[in-house]
């Protein structure tokens, strides 16, 4: 059979195509996938998975104007492929090429931009309401994963959008497993659900017997329909859906082109709301993904013979933490750890082996992990609760609410903090800082390297207050290497070198950027003070004015947004405190979100300073420009 996927550049060539063609499509975008992401790296098994899936959507449905939402979205590269970018593919995730997740500005197939969990519902039930205001005739279908619909707002979508009787389609994609294995209630649900086949088999055997039985059959029939609600509800899970305001339809093999399409146009002629339960497995068609799916959950590239990582792995600040916190919980058995479903990617495979009774995986869903971290800190526990930067954006209301207003001694520890790289604006850290700083009884640290992190847990714990710990994604800078460790102490900064010229200010990993900045300077005969914050709250005053009022001329490095972090902080004590003639230079990232590019690459373009008027501004200028490293941002 010739090349299939040469012919398809729009789904309007996909719907040409038979049902044969399409399965063979289905092996050759599987192959693309593959290949795309074993080069720039990505979301592979959860890829793998949706590729019938997609495939039957974009036939069925009249995409772009039927519109498509996919929660998360990481699962979208077949779905780019098939709308005209499979000849960018090799360009995911970098600069200037197709992003990893579902952007308007992209492509008009892309009806939404996502990038967190459990909200396609709320949106795609959005875009009805609007479709019906303006009479228009529209479908529109939410597409999300088992793993989503742990999510709380995924279900206060489903119980709006059940009651409301808007014409919807909510396709759940059942694979089994999010990031880490799925948990809890709603994934006992699911199981049950898959059962279902079992009953309406024999409820039709029964039935075709009953009616061939003379006289007593149909009045068996009739009574059996009277009590067939009430047996429903006692055996079928689907009645969950059902009861909301949906009419749910399946659990339909997910690879099976087939009958996905015959249940997509049943779906497509209903007036109501529509659940279909689709059945996938993640990783399909690639073995080391289908054995492992977590770790092809996102991948850097990779051997596609072998699945091997191209890269060799270093130890990271994640692994770094979770190591530590065992060692720490050895002597304190009320140290309990909460991840939101991913235990993996914040270092605590190991703690969940080491402490089953200890650990807690309450599935996705960061606001529920917050509060229940709350729970067991108000009758004494110390719960330890690591959750990505961007992801704790979801759980703010709780963190103020729940744990701050009564002060309770949780450890807030913010992984992939600052840039993260190739996912793009909707996974940078870059926030926390500032929306951090603003709340009350909280304590924030940064870590300069490994062992500052392991001694700032140590501390952490001790506290009998909430503390945050932000550190970023990957390891340690390899230039720099800190022979120095004072000890932690509350609200206090660490001066690295002692100076009169100029004062380098810097916190958590730009500390070792500080440094680099410093050896220049004092190549050129100034004398730097060097200064590692340490802590953002409580902020070390008496050690910050006493360095601006000596040198006069002070700069402020820090891995996060130019608002409302250490700069900002700098800033309001020479206010508050009349400090005149000052020359202040501020590192930091722009007032922006921040597109999906290297690291590396994003420091060089992206990282600013503001102001720079003085002699000291355009001497570093200068010296920064010849590292490569930032740009002039006149604030």
């Amino acid at each position: 059979m010739d090349n299939i996927l040469e012919k398809v550049n729009n789904p309007e060539d996909l719907r040409k195509l038979n049902i044969k063609e399409k399965e063979q499509l289905a092996k050759e975008i599987r192959q693309k996938v593959i290949n795309t992401v074993s080069v720039t790296g990505g979301h592979l098994a959860s890829n793998l998975g949706i590729t019938e899936l997609t495939i039957a959507l974009h036939s069925v449905f009249n995409t772009p104007k039927d519109k498509i939402v996919w929660d998360v979205g990481h699962q979208t590269y077949v779905h780019k492929i098939l709308t005209g970018r499979k000849d960018k593919m090799s360009t995911l995730r970098q600069l200037g090429g197709i992003s990893g997740f579902p952007k308007i500005k992209e492509s008009e197939y892309d009806s939404f931009d996502t990038g967190h969990s459990s909200t396609s519902i709320s949106v795609a039930l959005g875009m009805a309401r609007a479709r019906d205001i303006k009479k228009e005739d529209n479908n529109v279908i939410a597409v999300i994963g088992d793993g989503a619909l742990t999510g709380g707002m995924a279900l206060e979508a489903l119980n709006d959008a059940g009651n409301s009787k808007t014409k919807l389609i909510v396709i759940l994609n059942d694979n089994e497993m999010s990031i880490s294995k799925n948990v809890g209630g709603i994934s006992q649900f699911l199981t049950k659900m898959r059962t279902r086949k079992f009953y309406k088999k024999s409820n039709n055997s029964i039935r075709k017997a009953l009616e061939e039985t003379p006289k007593i059959g149909t009045p068996i029939i009739r009574l059996a329909r009277r009590v067939k609600y009430s047996l429903k509800q006692l055996f079928l899970p689907n009645m969950f859906f059902e009861d909301l305001g949906f009419k749910y339809l399946g659990p339909v093999d997910g690879h099976d082109i087939e009958r996905l399409e015959w249940i997509l146009k049943l779906a497509k002629k209903e007036q109501e709301p529509v659940l279909i339960h689709t059945i996938t497995k993640k990783g399909k068609g690639y073995k080391p993904a289908e054995e492992n799916p977590d770790k092809f959950h996102a991948t850097g590239s990779f051997e596609i013979e072998t699945g091997k990582s191209k890269k060799e792995k270093k130890k990271d600040y994640s692994a770094v933490f979770g190591e530590k916190l065992i060692d720490i919980a050895k002597n304190n058995e009320k140290i309990v750890a909460i991840t939101a479903a991913m235990a993996d990617g914040t270092g605590l495979k190991e703690f969940k082996e080491k402490y089953p009774n200890r650990f807690f995986d309450v599935g996705i869903a960061e606001q529920h992990a917050v509060s229940l971290a709350a729970g067991m800190a108000k009758e004494g526990l110390k719960p330890v609760v690591p959750i990505y930067s961007s992801f704790y954006q979801r759980a703010y209301d709780q963190v103020i609410h729940d744990i701050c207003i009564e002060s309770l001694p949780v450890v807030l520890c913010v992984d992939r903090a600052g840039i993260v790289g190739n996912d793009g604006e909707t996974h940078q850290g870059l926030l926390d800082l500032a929306f951090f700083n603003i709340v009350p009884n909280l304590t924030i640290m940064a870590p300069k390297d490994f062992e500052e992190l392991e001694q700032m847990l140590e501390y952490a714990i001790t506290l009998n207050s909430p503390v945050v710990i932000r550190y970023p994604r990957g390891g340690e800078n390899e230039k720099t290497k800190f022979e120095k460790h004072e000890e932690i102490k509350q609200g206090k900064a660490e001066i690295i070198r002692e100076g009169k010229d100029v004062s380098i200010i810097g916190i958590g990993k730009m500390v070792a950027k500080a440094v680099e900045m410093t050896e220049e300077l004092e190549k050129q005969g100034k004398r730097v003070e060097l200064i590692n914050a340490r802590f953002l709250k409580p902020f070390d005053e008496e050690k910050i004015i006493e360095t601006i009022t000596k040198t006069k001329n002070v700069i402020t490095i820090e891995d996060a947004s130019i608002v409302g972090g250490l700069g900002t902080k700098v800033k309001e004590i020479i206010a508050e405190n009349k400090i005149e003639n000052v020359e202040l230079k501020c590192y930091a990232y722009p007032d922006k979100f921040i597109e999906a590019r290297k690291r590396a690459r994003i420091r060089e373009k992206i990282f600013i300073l503001a102001p720079s008027s003085s002699h000291w501004g355009r001497f570093l200028m200068r010296y920064l420009a010849l590292l490569g490293s930032f740009k002039k941002y006149n604030m």
